[in-house]
């Protein structure tokens, strides 16, 4: 006979200006979530689910686990929506079916090789330490020393996550049907950005910017796209090296946040020096609105920004505008991206 035991006490929360005792609970044990997932992409579970493996001990062989470990992680993982649980048998929900199966053409399981890094989590073990300085507690700048070997990993395993926003952000270039047009795509990573310029326009030329290492990357997956003979390539620090302009186009994505104000305002001069007479920049970035604590996950990217980088942040529409109007440039005006938390801002030099 099965029983259900209700919680002796249940308040209504926060939003109902109530004392809320599982916003603690689930906030201090929110690591246990992602060393759940993890442990789950590290067995290929949710691809042994796909592939038919349903009850534990059919999947406790699959994946060489004991069936205890096994029952309880994909308990716990239904607990978190990734699975559903009936007559003992574990099934995929549609996000575990759509992004964490291997089989699956928008798999992205592959981004925790990047967000779960070791070297990135460490900051947060001691982020008080970080508050009190005021900047990372990783030794030298961060994530921004020079060619710095995380963003080989970056480059590797967030193509999945960012290749929905590319075309999307291609779009925005004015570089699309036929037309020649010369493209500089800055701190390029994995290359996406640039190589669905260049997919969309046969006439596109992409100049890709970014650390040796990590432009191996950016060239292999240009090859994979068959664009590589109007490919190229620069490699060093987007603040020293030569742009070897003009371009018709600037791609800026997901990089501003890293430095200050200051910084990138001299960096948007440099780009705005490398630019055409009417030249477009396309920046993504994750734009809280001017009060910080809202959309929730713009507004929490700049903890990310504390506890990685000397001086970024998560900067408003406001704020972006300012410094590419600081550097010379015309309007900004603000796109939301489909079906991501970020947003495109698109600005034309006068």
């Amino acid at each position: 006979m099965s029983q259900t035991i209700a919680p002796e006490l249940s308040f209504a929360g926060p939003a109902m200006g109530r004392p809320d005792p599982v916003l603690l609970w689930d906030t201090f044990n929110a690591y246990q979530r992602t060393a759940a997932l993890d442990a789950a992409l590290d067995l290929d579970v949710f691809t042994a689910v796909a592939e038919g493996h349903r009850t534990v001990p059919q999947l406790a062989a699959s994946c060489k686990g004991s069936e205890r470990g096994v029952r309880i992680l994909c308990d716990y993982l239904t607990t978190l929506g990734f699975f559903t649980k009936k007559n003992g048998e574990y099934d995929l929900t549609p996000t575990s079916a759509v992004f964490l199966n291997r089989h699956s053409p928008h798999y992205k399981g592959s981004i925790a090789q990047f967000l779960n890094m070791p070297e990135l989590m460490a900051s947060y073990t001691r982020l008080a330490d970080v508050i009190r300085k005021g900047k990372a507690a990783m030794e030298g700048s961060g994530t921004v020393d020079p060619e710095d070997p995380v963003w080989v990993v970056f480059a590797k395993s967030m193509a999945p996550m960012m290749g929905p926003s590319a075309d999307f952000v291609a779009s925005l270039t004015n570089g699309t049907g036929h037309r020649k047009v010369r493209v500089l795509d800055i701190a390029a990573g994995h290359g996406l950005f640039g190589i669905a310029v260049a997919r969309q326009n046969p006439e596109a030329e992409i100049v890709a910017l970014d650390w040796p290492a990590v432009l191996e990357v950016a060239r292999e997956n240009a090859a994979q796209a068959g664009v590589h003979t109007r490919y190229q390539t620069i490699a060093g620090d987007a603040f020293q090296v030569d742009f070897k302009g003009p371009y018709d186009v600037v791609l800026l994505t997901n990089f501003l946040h890293h430095f200050s104000e200051s910084d990138c305002v001299s960096l948007l001069r440099k780009v705005h020096a490398s630019l055409k007479p009417g030249g477009r920049v396309v920046t993504l970035e994750f734009v809280p609105n001017d009060d910080r604590v809202s959309p929730p996950i713009p507004a929490a990217f700049s903890l990310i920004m504390l506890a990685g980088t000397p001086e970024g942040d998560a900067y408003t529409f406001q704020e972006l505008s300012r410094m590419f109007t600081a550097a010379g440039f015309g309007p900004s005006k603000i796109v939301p991206v489909p079906e991501s938390p970020q947003c495109a801002i698109v600005t034309e030099k006068k």
